[in-house]
């Protein structure tokens, strides 16, 4: 699983999922949720944005059918991406994972590919990209 294109550059820009999904968002920087629940909830998706991966946890733990999709940053104080994801596995969630950093060591991207997370996208991530990735990860069902 290697990090996908990022930046103006990228590929066009195919249409947003088809159905409306459940994101459970884990960052620390207030402005960066904040965008993640505009730029999806324009597509018609529902965002849960937490400033921190121990929170995150706590809900998935909570309910963890009650999302499709945990996107959480790498870096975070209290509980950070890893832990997050290490913990995650533990849980029935059946959701997806994307982790967003803006530098991941080879070690550290080995960690994550071993608990299967979905994508690994590098920061910054433009909407186009995230749009791209999630058209990737939840692809229309046929019809």
């Amino acid at each position: 699983m290697a990090p996908i294109p990022s930046g103006p550059a990228a590929a066009p820009v195919p249409p947003p999922a088809r159905r409306p999904l459940r994101v459970l968002y884990a960052d620390d920087m207030k402005e960066l949720r904040e965008l993640m629940q505009a730029v999806l909830g324009r597509d018609g998706h529902e965002v849960f944005a937490v400033h921190d991966g121990q929170l995150a946890l706590e809900l998935i733990r909570a309910q963890p059918g009650a999302y499709d999709l945990l996107v959480t940053d790498h870096h975070m104080p209290r509980c950070n991406g890893l832990d997050l994801v290490s913990a995650v596995r533990g849980t029935p969630f059946a959701g997806k994972i994307m982790v967003f950093s803006s530098e991941i060591s080879p070690v550290v991207l080995e960690r994550y590919q071993r608990y299967a997370v979905d994508r690994i996208v590098p920061k910054p991530v433009f909407p186009a990209t995230l749009r791209q990735t999630l058209a990737e990860l939840f692809p229309p069902a046929p019809a």
